[in-house]
């Protein structure tokens, strides 16, 4: 849901306040990382995120973001397994050999910090490491593919051909997009080239998130009728993301939620 469909460009002290949003966001996942292990509900996982945002002074934006039926009624998403995305926090304790992305958006001084990472818990199959790998691997190849007045397709192109040569696919419904003041806002940045990616540029000042998903098997997905949100792959297989909110900037990407103590850039699982 787009709730600004301008194009919007940052000046330097907007740039600022985005890069401030974003620093806390990545903090809030390295909060994160050493509660998230066997035995932790997902309930407690989105405890902690409200508790340590809220700490600070800020506001987690998806608890209350409305939706077709209902709001979002927690403070982050955690997607389990064959969960693509929007997965809501529950009773659910993590077991060894279960991968689970944690997206987080905070809202620093009106200002949207939005980044999101794929734990593998415990052992985990050889599959799911390789399906986390490769959605990690196509955020990089992707940031890493663009430039000052590039067309949004150099993203999709770059996590497509990654992502099948795997012999895996890229999920299509759900998309990366502009944040600013606005969750979500232009550009649009779907995870594979359409027409409308081969006409829209990234300039610089534009900021934007590149968040693919990708799926062991088919791309395909169905959404749980029951709470209008959780969004599972089509065939159960495994689903994997990871996500940054990147600033175009007039030298190029810059990639504005890398956390210290996360996965840098080239990590292996």
């Amino acid at each position: 849901m787009l709730q600004n469909k301008k194009k919007i460009k940052l000046a330097k002290p907007e740039r600022e306040a985005m890069r401030h949003a974003c620093q806390f966001n990545a903090s809030l996942l390295d909060y994160l990382r050493d509660f998230i292990k066997p035995g932790i509900t997902t309930g407690e996982i989105d405890e902690l995120v409200d508790y340590y945002t809220t700490k600070h002074g800020h506001v987690p934006a998806p608890l209350g973001y409305p939706g077709e039926h209902s709001p979002f009624p927690k403070s982050c998403c955690t997607s389990i397994n064959e969960v693509i995305c929007h997965g809501i926090p529950d009773s659910y304790a993590l077991q060894s050999g279960d991968i689970v992305n944690v997206d987080v958006t905070s809202v620093v001084d009106g200002w949207h910090g939005d980044s999101s990472e794929t734990f593998l818990i415990g052992e985990v199959s050889e599959e799911a490491r390789a399906v986390t790998q490769c959605s990690f691997d196509c955020l990089w190849l992707a940031i890493d593919a663009v430039t000052p007045g590039c067309t949004v397709s150099a993203i999709g192109d770059a996590i497509k051909a990654e992502a099948e040569s795997r012999g895996f696919s890229v999920v299509r419904e759900f998309v990366g997009h502009g944040v600013g003041r606005n969750f979500h806002q232009e550009p649009t940045i779907p995870h594979y080239p359409n027409r409308q990616s081969r006409k829209d540029r990234l300039e610089p000042g534009m900021c934007f998130t590149i968040e693919p998903m990708i799926n062991g098997g088919k791309r395909h997905g169905v959404t749980n009728k029951r709470d209008g949100w959780t969004v599972r792959t089509r065939d159960r297989s495994l689903s994997a993301q990871f996500e940054h909110t990147v600033l175009m900037t007039e030298d190029g990407p810059e990639p504005l939620t890398v956390s210290k103590r996360g996965p840098q850039k080239g990590h292996s699982f």
